[in-house]
């Protein structure tokens, strides 16, 4: 957890602490000033210029000399990323070697992509159509994937020729500082990348500058209040917010061991603080029982603890409040008549935002786990009958992010994978999340695409030329 507070010397500072051992503090960074913010997005503007005059082939040199260097320094990153947020170490190798796969392909693939395009010729004129860049992209990321957050969502807009300012989350202002002496190593003409700390104060300070398209990732009620500053510079804007993603659960399905542990960590990776992942479980009243005994046995097996140790399968949360606001949401759940199958507490003898993987069922629509976004180890599994009722229950909700589809029918699969409404659906063997593929949301998980062709897309211009051959 990182938090600003005032030094004797009245310099504002973030605070960050680990949430794995009793919120120790890890170190202090300070707080970007109003005036600074101001500085980063003139020089980046006075950049950006340049930085898209030199050309693609050299702009995809800096950032491959960008991605030779966080394989260079994975192991920092891994630590980083473990001690900060929480995430275990395994995981934290797998996502850093994904941040590194994507920005290869990103770089690999941006002359294709960005190429001039032909639309129409004849033997007088020439029709096509170019990509360039908006010129100044703000943009703030969450903390829950820090190097996939830097590689998602600025590393197309910089081979497009935009110049960058950035904000992580408070949460993780370490693993930004290091970030950035990163890419200060690269050798970004100045101005090209700039970051800027502090919370949602400095987000809402940074969004307010003279800049050309605002990417954010986050909470759904902060997208709103971005959307609105956006729309009244009439600037475009990429947003990837929450989601209460749902995966259903057809009859046919056979509830293996290796069936059960892939539905597990659908839900429970990274102490469940992703946005796509399954947050809602809607099972077939054939298997419901059994599901959720088995379903309750893998849960109680995990085990818990320091992120670092390479044993712990589940750590922290990344912060108190992120486990007080999942303490009130299962309250709500229970004393409204929910079921609690397990978990539903802090585990004993661990100093640190720790909550036990929980499971809940008899739950409905009306209780927070079910209307809102649970960022955290909680599953409410509800039970239906018929095609009609599970696809309603996919659907009830706010969000559109991402859904999941278990049967051994293809055709009933595939009809599933229509009818639920998100901007990302599998079947149990299936993976949407590669980088020649877009990722965004329905509803209120988002606005814009990110990654592929489609990423490359949305941070550019695109106009079309007509020329007299």
């Amino acid at each position: 957890m990182a938090q600003a507070t005032l030094k004797e010397s009245e310099l504002n500072i973030l605070v960050s602490t680990n949430p794995a051992k009793g919120y120790e503090i890890l170190g202090e960074i300070e707080i970007t000033s109003e005036e600074e913010v101001q500085g980063k997005v003139t020089v980046a503007r006075q950049a950006q210029p340049k930085w898209f005059a030199m050309g693609l082939k050299k702009r995809v040199e800096y950032l491959n000399k960008l991605n030779k260097l966080f394989e260079l320094n994975k192991d920092e990153f891994v630590k980083r990323t473990s001690l900060e947020m929480g995430m275990p170490k395994e995981l934290s190798e797998s996502l850093v070697d994904g941040a590194i796969d994507e920005l290869k392909w990103n770089c690999d693939h941006a002359p294709e992509i960005l190429k001039t395009e032909t639309l129409f010729e004849d033997d007088k004129e020439i029709n096509e159509v170019v990509y360039e860049p908006h010129g100044v992209m703000a943009c703030i990321v969450a903390w829950n994937f820090p190097l996939p957050n830097f590689v998602v969502s600025v590393s197309q807009a910089l081979l497009a020729g935009n110049t960058v300012v950035m904000k992580y989350s408070e949460e993780i202002p370490l693993f930004s500082k290091y970030l950035e002496g990163i890419v200060d190593k690269a050798g970004f003409p100045e101005g090209v990348v700039n970051f800027i700390y502090g919370d949602g104060n400095i987000g809402a300070t940074l969004s307010d500058q003279d800049i050309d398209f605002l990417s954010f990732t986050g909470s759904s009620q902060t997208g709103r209040k971005l959307y609105r500053k956006a729309a009244d510079k009439l600037i475009p804007i990429t947003l990837e917010l929450g989601g209460s993603s749902p995966g259903i659960i057809f009859s046919d399905c056979e509830l293996t061991d290796q069936f059960i542990e892939n539905l597990f960590w659908q839900r429970f990776l990274n102490s469940a603080q992703f946005c796509d992942g399954m947050k809602r479980l809607i099972v077939h009243e054939s298997l419901f029982d059994e599901c959720v005994k088995k379903l309750e046995t893998f849960a109680n097996s995990k085990i818990i603890g320091d992120p670092t140790n390479l044993e712990t399968e589940l750590g922290p949360l990344v912060a108190e409040r992120q486990v007080v606001k999942l303490e009130e949401q299962v309250k709500d759940a229970l004393d409204k008549g929910a079921i609690l199958n397990c978990g539903g507490k802090r585990p004993e003898g661990l100093q640190g935002a720790y909550y036990e993987p929980t499971i809940l069922s008899n739950v409905k629509h009306g209780m927070r786990v079910w209307d809102e976004e649970v960022f955290g180890p909680v599953l409410p599994i509800v039970n239906f009958d018929t095609y009609e009722e599970a696809i309603a229950l996919a659907n009830d909700t706010q969000y559109g992010l991402s859904g999941y589809v278990f049967s051994q029918d293809k055709t009933l699969a595939g009809k599933a994978l229509s009818d639920i409404k998100a901007g990302a659906v599998n079947t149990q063997n299936a993976h949407f999340y590669r980088p020649q593929n877009p990722f965004g949301g329905y509803k209120n998980s988002g606005i814009g695409r990110q990654g592929g062709k489609f990423g490359f897309q949305q941070v550019c211009q695109i106009k079309t030329i007509a020329r007299e051959k």
